[in-house]
């Protein structure tokens, strides 16, 4: 990889990079296991019909991707669906490649998925799971005030360890 630029650029993705997303996401899911739910033995298999969908940019689900100028950060977010939990949306996905951290990407990327998450309407929360293990990501969280609402005994598994998770919570209009 070519050095980092100090600035990368962060924007909603497009259907055209998302392939290339898609590749840095399983890039996390290989690296570092325990940050995430889903597993790369699955992921990989993914129809790309079903990449497209799960990357695509609407009122109910958009991707940020981070810039350098080739993918190296990703955070996902879709709103729930049913009349009765349309008020919640889900952050996923939250992704640094290892050598573009250290630059505060994740809290950027983390900026700019609340303040496109404040512009839709009737929704008022932003959830997120995150590992125990993932110490860093937790102290970002509560610093961009995210409550904890719960915490998940074993709610991963891989081969014979268990991962705890933290649910957490923002309100976007207090």
């Amino acid at each position: 990889m070519k050095s980092l630029n100090a600035n990368p650029e962060i924007r909603l993705i497009t259907e055209d990079e998302a392939m290339n997303f898609w590749n840095l996401r399983l890039r996390g899911l290989k690296e570092d296991p325990e940050a995430f739910g889903a597993s790369y033995a699955e992921s990989l298999n993914f129809a790309q019909e079903e990449i497209l969908h799960r990357l695509s940019n609407s009122n109910n689900s958009f991707v940020f991707g981070a810039f350098n100028p080739e993918p190296v950060g990703l955070l996902g977010f879709f709103r729930r669906p049913g009349e009765r939990s349309r008020h919640k949306g889900s952050i996923w996905g939250v992704y640094v490649a290892p050598e573009a951290r250290g630059i505060g990407l994740a809290r950027r990327l983390m900026v700019k998925g609340i303040e496109r998450a404040k512009t839709l309407p009737d929704l008022d929360e932003l959830i997120l799971t995150v590992s125990t293990t993932q110490v860093a990501a937790q102290k970002l969280y509560l610093s961009l005030g995210f409550k904890e609402y719960g915490h998940e005994v074993h709610a991963l598994k891989q081969g014979d360890i268990y991962i705890d998770e933290k649910m957490m919570m923002l309100r976007l209009h207090d």
